[in-house]
């Protein structure tokens, strides 16, 4: 079941892969231009955005009526939880990260692909930068997880 799962997760993960990759989202031009209302607006970014919002409702459509995954464990479907203070500060500070570099983490670890400097210092940093919150949570960064 473990080889199937590892599988499972090379092939979904080597399709959304392409699928950013065909989206055009590996581009931090396209990001930067589907934010610029008053430039060179590209609207592409916002199809993306539907259809993976079309295919994340469809999984949960279908995880409701399943009791259990089909390849083992259970489902990870996050409770409600209020909006508070760091979840705005964090939303915040991704979405100005992203608008300026370009890049979120998604397109990044598809992009190493690319070879392009600038991806590597971005996910290098982006690495860094989420062991350094850890840290200074006071979260082991390695061999737990972190809810």
């Amino acid at each position: 079941m473990k080889a199937a799962r590892i599988m499972a997760a090379l092939v979904i993960g080597t399709m959304f892969g392409f699928g950013l990759t065909l989206a055009g989202v590996l581009d931090p031009a396209t990001i930067r231009n589907f934010l610029d209302f008053f430039g060179p607006f590209d609207p592409r970014l916002g199809f993306v955005f539907a259809g993976a919002l079309l295919v994340s409702a469809a999984g949960y459509l279908v995880s409701r009526q399943r009791r259990e995954p089909a390849l083992g464990g259970g489902f990870a479907i996050p409770a409600g939880r209020p909006i508070d203070q760091p979840l705005v500060i964090g939303s915040a500070l991704f979405g100005i990260g992203w608008g300026m570099v370009g890049l979120c983490p998604g397109p990044a670890i598809a992009g190493l692909a690319l070879g392009l400097p600038s991806v590597y210092i971005f996910t290098v940093s982006m690495l860094v930068g989420i062991a350094a919150h850890d840290l200074w949570l006071g979260r082991r960064v390695a061999g737990e997880a972190v809810a």
